[in-house]
């Protein structure tokens, strides 16, 4: 069979997936929170025809090797965590990362974690921080937070994450402080659905055991907490849909290919006549 024919194979499953990741990107353009994915291609190992011909000083020169090459096929899939666009909500107990650090949420009394970017946070009846989930918000000891309803009449949330209650007779004090963690590499963390991370070893090296920090943290680079705000989805609108083109004209171009090389078998088949 023509080694044309699978490599236009290929090129299609390539764009296949890399119009998967636009679509999921272009589906969440506004969510927030949401970090965008690219498909990256490499190259398949090429056949050599003929090798490398060593070069004689003043007798022969060198030829260089003859290679075809195989296909196409995914290199990485990744997650670009540059920051998203603010949008103002002046709802106190929305909250957003100006850094690159990361709200730790836990379904349990933080001994499972997971990190998200979304800081759309309310206060349940309990007086519970929670995400839109219901999952717990952790505080730098890896905590939840709980603002008692009973004693706290009002709340704000400060640039370094301190939650500062209010209570009946007007005297102030810091309930609690949201914990933030920051990841070596970002671009580790495994994607788990609802806006969430789970922590791998690639992308901390001690995992999620990481001790909590607090926002504003000049030596971890954590970043300020801003209130009333949400960090939206980075989606580039123009890019996804560029390279949406580009990937749709490389399917098409792959499948011409495709077509060509049946065109070729074809006339192969037909010299038997």
């Amino acid at each position: 069979m023509l080694r044309s024919m699978y490599s236009g194979v290929s090129g299609m499953r390539g764009f296949q997936t890399k119009l998967d990741v636009i679509g999921n990107n272009i589906a969440n353009v506004n969510t927030v929170g949401f970090k965008a994915g690219r498909v990256m291609f490499k190259d398949i190992l090429s056949q050599s025809v003929s090798g490398v011909t060593r070069p004689e000083d003043g007798t022969t020169g060198g030829v260089n090797a003859k290679q075809i090459g195989l296909g196409v096929s995914i290199s990485a899939i990744d997650t670009i965590h540059t920051p998203g666009s603010a949008m103002t909500t002046n709802v106190p107990t929305d909250v957003r990362i100006d850094g690159d650090g990361f709200f730790v949420v836990s379904p349990d009394d933080g001994t499972n974690r997971f990190l998200t970017r979304a800081g759309n946070f309310t206060v349940d009846a309990l007086g519970q921080m929670v995400n839109s989930d219901g999952l717990f918000v952790l505080d730098t000891g890896g905590a939840p937070i709980i603002v008692d309803p009973a004693a706290v009449k009002a709340f704000s949330i400060s640039q370094d994450g301190s939650v500062i209650g209010v209570a009946a007779d007007g005297t102030s004090s810091v309930i609690a402080q949201l914990g933030v963690m920051k990841v070596v590499n970002p671009s580790g963390l495994e994607k788990v659905g609802g806006s969430l991370y789970k922590v791998t070893q690639n992308a901390n090296p001690e995992g999620d055991d990481q001790t909590l920090t607090f926002a504003g943290d000049l030596e971890a680079g954590t970043g300020a907490l801003i209130a009333g705000q949400l960090e939206m989805s980075n989606v580039d609108l123009t890019s996804e849909f560029t390279e949406m083109i580009v990937a749709q004209r490389g399917f098409q171009a792959n499948s011409r290919i495709i077509t060509t090389s049946d065109e070729i078998l074809q006339e192969v088949v037909n010299l038997k006549r």
